[in-house]
Order: structure tokens, then C-alpha cells, then sequence
């Protein structure tokens, strides 16, 4: 078990007699597209929570369950909290995905690109905000720029064969200088490919040919996940926890509303714990605005309304991955009469962090789409370890925070049928 404790004097434990009955939180993690597995977010959530702990005063101990899960004990102002956290897994799907090969990659790329921009869905959502549609189109730029300069190369190649090779060769003379640019394009590709994990665009590409491969459906395979996620959630509700909790991350967030939905729609217990959604990093309107993503669509109508739940909506403007400030429901063009949810707040990077960090921290893209999952070192009120871990239902801790005042309401997508 790690232990962190904090400095302030309130947070020292009391002898079990004297405490009071801990809170108990169920928490469910639905991570973005990613190929890696739960053990990853175990040891984030390990090394944040140390770091948040100590920054923030309050006493913080993990300790792994399972090969996706871990349980976590805090004392915050004297409040013990016991969460056990568990990350529904949906990595195999994302690396069957990715098992493409260069030919295929490309093919992807001229798919997406077209379901996109013929479904004039890119430019409805530049219209929203920039940056993700920028990290969009990095991926379908690198990849044209690294075959251009694979076939530059090639024909490099096959020029110098040429040189070497006798004159009066004929056919087989233009064979071997086809050999040669052919091998040398396929290993520079093949070096652009294996370079991956430093330039994302490979990952990138996948991750939104896997989005659009069905125009915005869910693939079988996911679909069939998504009710095994439903399932297991639901079932934690007969269980006497005081909040059950699910939080979708990035692609997630838009998996987290289909799931609760289905959950609300197959029914609950009539007495059940406080059950809240919290979505960070959200990318919504990337599937909501594609022409099928009509079950999405429903969903998103559907969930905004009801009273059973808590949706808190997490994103901030230095996060240049993901829709910020935009209510998901309201933007898809699909918001009801008398809407309840999400409340859209900003996790305001420039304010929580010091001007130090942000420095550090504000061209690293990739980075900051997770600092949501992080250690904030000026938090205010959002901090993913006091929501995940604290005496607090999603629902108590922001009853009486308004929405943020820049946040984006206006309807642009063109696509708005929930059947």
C-alpha cells in the first residue's frame, strides 16, 4: 500500500471508534482510444493522487485489486473515504484496430478524410473550435507528407539503380529499379510507422478512421463491450455504496452516455446509490456530427434530461484535443425543452496550474489531454481525486457551481435524427 499524508492538522485519523462511517464510492473508468492496458491508469491514478495529496493536504493510500482496479482510502477534512476503482477495458478492440498494414492505413485515410468532408461534418465542426479538428487533420497531412517523402526517396533509389546497373538490361533492368524504389518506400514508411509513438500520427489516424469506418455507428464489437459495461455497472447498484460513479475520458465520454443511457432505459433499482457521470476531455461532436450517429444522438437527448443522474461536463480551452466548453447536447442540435444536463465547467489549466507548470506543460499536446486524470498544483474545484475519492457525490460537490459563462451552446451540426 503507497501512503501520502498531508501537512494540514484536520486530516489526522481518529481511532476507528471514533470515526464515522466512511463514504463509499463504486468509481468505473472508461478510458479514450488506447491500445494499453488497465495497469496504466492504475499507477497515473498512483503517482497523481501522491502528488495532489501532498499539494493539497489530505491523506490519499492505493491499493491494487485485480489486474483493472484498485481501491483508495482518503481523509479530507476528517472525512474517510473508501472508492473502488475499475477500468473497463475496450484496449483489445483498440488494438485490433490498429493492426493495419501501410496499404490498409491509407486506405483509411482516404475513407475518413471523405466521411468527413463529405459529410460536411469538418466544417461544421471548425465552427466549434479549432484545435481538435487541427489534431483532426494533423494525421492525414503527416501521413500524405511521410509518403511523399517515401516516394521521393524511391525514385532517389531506383535513379541510382539505374547508374549502377549495365546498359542493355531491358526488362529486367526496369524490374530491379521497381524492386528498389518499392523497398525503399516500404522501409521509410515502415521507420515513419515504428517512429509512431513519438509523432502519433499512425495512432491518430486510427483512432479517427475508427470513429468513422461506420459514419458514426458503433462497430459490433463495441456495441457488444458497451452492453457488458452496462451490465456491470448496473449491477453495482444493488450494493450499498453511496455513490456509483462513471467517468468516461476523451472517446470515452461519448461510450460513458451511451452506457448510462442504456442503464436508465433497461431500468433501475427503485432504491439506488447516487449515480453520477463525469466526462473529461469530451470529443462528442467527432462522432455526434457524422450522418449515423443517431443512437448517439438519442442518447445524448435522452440523458440530458433525466433526474436520476448527475452529468458533469469537464474540458478546458488549453486542451487543443478536445471540444471545450461545448455542451455535447446542445451543439449536436439535439437538446430538449427544460434541459438538465451536462453542467459544462472549464478546468481553467492557465489558473489551476502555476505559470511554471503551464509553461512546461502547454505544447505538449498529448499531455495535457490528460491532465484532467492529474495533480493540479493551484486546484479549485475540480480535483479528480477529492470527485473520485472525497466525501462529496458528484451531484453535492457542484450543486451550486453555475456553468461556465464561456461555454458554447449553439447548435451547428447538420445532423440531428435520433432514429
Amino acid at each position: 500500500m503507497n501512503r501520502v499524508s498531508g501537512t494540514k492538522p484536520e486530516t489526522t485519523a481518529r481511532s476507528d471508534a471514533a470515526d464515522p462511517p466512511a463514504f463509499r464510492r463504486r468509481v468505473f473508468y472508461i478510458p479514450g482510444f488506447d491500445p494499453f492496458p488497465p495497469r496504466r491508469y492504475r499507477e497515473l491514478y498512483r503517482k497523481e493522487g501522491r502528488e495532489q495529496a501532498r499539494l493539497s493536504g489530505y491523506d490519499l493510500s492505493l491499493r491494487p485489486k485485480g489486474k483493472a482496479g484498485w481501491t483508495v482510502r482518503t481523509t479530507i477534512t476528517g472525512q474517510r473515504t473508501e472508492a473502488e476503482v475499475e477500468v473497463l477495458e475496450w484496449s483489445d478492440i483498440v488494438q485490433g484496430s490498429m493492426a493495419r498494414s501501410i496499404p490498409a492505413t491509407y486506405a483509411q485515410l482516404l475513407r475518413t478524410a471523405w466521411a468527413y468532408i463529405g459529410s460536411g461534418a469538418l466544417f461544421r465542426l471548425m465552427r466549434l473550435r479549432k484545435g481538435p479538428v487541427i489534431a483532426a487533420l494533423y494525421p492525414v497531412v503527416a501521413l500524405l507528407l511521410q509518403a511523399v517523402l517515401a516516394v521521393a526517396l524511391a525514385l532517389g533509389a531506383a535513379a541510382l539503380a539505374g547508374l549502377a546497373l549495365p546498359e542493355g538490361t531491358g526488362p529486367w533492368g526496369l524490374a530491379a529499379k521497381g524492386a528498389v524504389a518499392v523497398a525503399v518506400a516500404w522501409a521509410v514508411l515502415e521507420g515513419f510507422r515504428r517512429a509512431d509513438h513519438r509523432l502519433m500520427a499512425w495512432y491518430l489516424m486510427h483512432d479517427y478512421a475508427f470513429v468513422a469506418q461506420h459514419g458514426g455507428a458503433d462497430p459490433a464489437a463495441l456495441t457488444a463491450r458497451l452492453d457488458q459495461f452496462a451490465a456491470r455497472i448496473r449491477a453495482t447498484l444493488d450494493e450499498p455504496w453511496d455513490e456509483v460513479l462513471l467517468v468516461g475520458h476523451s472517446s470515452g465520454a461519448h461510450m460513458g452516455v451511451q452506457v448510462l443511457a442504456q442503464m436508465i432505459r433497461q431500468g433501475l433499482p427503485a432504491r439506488h446509490p447516487a449515480l453520477s457521470l463525469l466526462t473529461l476531455g469530451q470529443v462528442v461532436p467527432m462522432v455526434s456530427f457524422l450522418p449515423h450517429a443517431r443512437g448517439l444522438r438519442g442518447d445524448l437527448h435522452f440523458l440530458s434530461q433525466r433526474q436520476e443522474i448527475a452529468w458533469v461536463d469537464v474540458t478546458a480551452p488549453g486542451d487543443g484535443c478536445a471540444f471545450a466548453l461545448c455542451d455535447p447536447v446542445a451543439v449536436t442540435g439535439v437538446a430538449p425543452e427544460g434541459q438538465r444536463w451536462p453542467l459544462v465547467i472549464s478546468a481553467a489549466f492557465t489558473q489551476t496550474l502555476s505559470p511554471a507548470r503551464w509553461k512546461e506543460l502547454r505544447w505538449r499536446f498529448f499531455r495535457l489531454h490528460f491532465q484532467y486524470l492529474c495533480a493540479f498544483d493551484r486546484p479549485r474545484d475540480y480535483d479528480y481525486f477529492q470527485i473520485t475519492a472525497g466525501a462529496q457525490t458528484l451531484g453535492q460537490r457542484f450543486a451550486d457551481r453555475p456553468p461556465s459563462r464561456s461555454r458554447i451552446t449553439r447548435p451547428v451540426n447538420r445532423f440531428t435524427s435520433r432514429t
